[in-house]
């Protein structure tokens, strides 16, 4: 390990940690050696029988929405590790789908594998897309519905492998800047499978055919295309102060955290700029207003259900008008 990172304060290597999530990092498989000085391959919380019990009933609850909302497709965020010191709730986001052939309302994502160090999209179902959280006591789940048309226009998009596939980049990186085809992040290939499928735009000629399923198609030209449309329609990314240093440095030590596709007036405000789940919501909520959100959160002893665009109280705290249900 590199001596300035053995000498680093405690608060600047709980950033670096945090930083790694800030993309969601949904990390399966085995841990990779350039990865496990930090054990980030291996940060999912250990649950006990008691907590998963919960869990899989904070599942049913969320399942329990979707399948009365009468829609086929809605973004779903979570929250993973613990992005307080930057102000993040939700770290992770992909698209539920009702139709999905792996088990209905299944979240499609992106994920990095960390014994292949290469990202590839996967089907999750609702209680293992909940057991990615760092903290099995408390959690969040962000659902966003779609008007008919667009929801209709993004499963389409999400159930054609070739088209998920196409807008899959091939180089993972945490803090991935939005418009950059060098690297992706998960939420940046969400937001980029959007813009294809609202976009309407293209598919290249001819097969993106990975060497094996979930794998890279490699079609920079479609990102490329996705991110211009994303531009032209006002997307901003989160503008994350990275405040140390340090963390500016981090690509040099972790595989995937980079600083190269980064606009160099960033680097040197210390900021980086990158897809999260909260800049997505706010695009489709400008974009869409039609859309309507449901917040979700659970503690060790009861679930609140929150509707509107405003945010659940820190703590899982029930306003006024939201609902409690109690696990024990």
């Amino acid at each position: 390990m590199n001596a300035q990172l053995r000498a680093a304060p405690r608060a600047i290597l709980n950033g670096l940690v945090g930083l790694m999530g800030l993309a969601g990092l949904t990390l399966v498989g085995g841990g990779s050696a350039h990865a496990e000085w930090l054990n980030l391959c291996d940060r999912q919380a250990k649950v006990s029988a008691s907590q998963q019990d919960k869990l899989f009933r904070f599942g049913a609850i969320i399942k329990a929405e979707l399948d009365r909302s009468g829609h086929k497709a809605a973004l779903m965020a979570r929250s993973g590790l613990d992005l307080q010191r930057f102000g993040i709730r939700y770290s992770h986001a992909g698209v539920s789908l009702q139709d999905s052939d792996n088990t209905p309302w299944s979240v499609r994502q992106l994920y990095y594998a960390c014994d292949e160090r290469k990202p590839r999209v996967y089907d999750q179902g609702i209680s293992g897309f909940l057991l990615g959280t760092d903290n099995p006591n408390v959690g969040y789940i962000s659902v966003v519905f779609l008007p008919d048309e667009q929801a209709a226009d993004l499963a389409r998009a999400a159930l054609d492998k070739r088209q998920a596939l196409s807008v899959l980049g091939a180089t993972y990186s945490a803090n991935a800047y939005p418009f950059s085809t060098r690297y992706q992040n998960c939420n940046q290939w969400l937001i980029e499978l959007l813009a294809t499928a609202w976009g309407h735009l293209d598919l290249p000629q001819g097969p993106a055919d990975p060497a094996q399923p979930g794998e890279p198609g490699g079609m920079d030209g479609l990102r490329g295309k996705a991110q211009a449309w994303l531009k032209d329609q006002a997307y901003a990314p989160t503008d994350i102060d990275v405040g140390y240093r340090l963390l500016m440095w981090a690509g040099a030590f972790i595989p995937f955290v980079h600083s190269d596709d980064h606009p160099q007036q960033d680097i040197d405000a210390r900021r980086y700029r990158v897809s999260m789940p909260a800049a997505i919501e706010a695009f489709v909520h400008q974009a869409v207003p039609q859309a309507t959100r449901v917040e979700f959160c659970h503690t060790e002893d009861h679930v609140v259900i929150h509707r509107g665009w405003g945010d659940l109280a820190d703590g899982c705290v029930p306003g006024g008008e939201d609902e409690v249900i109690r696990l024990d």
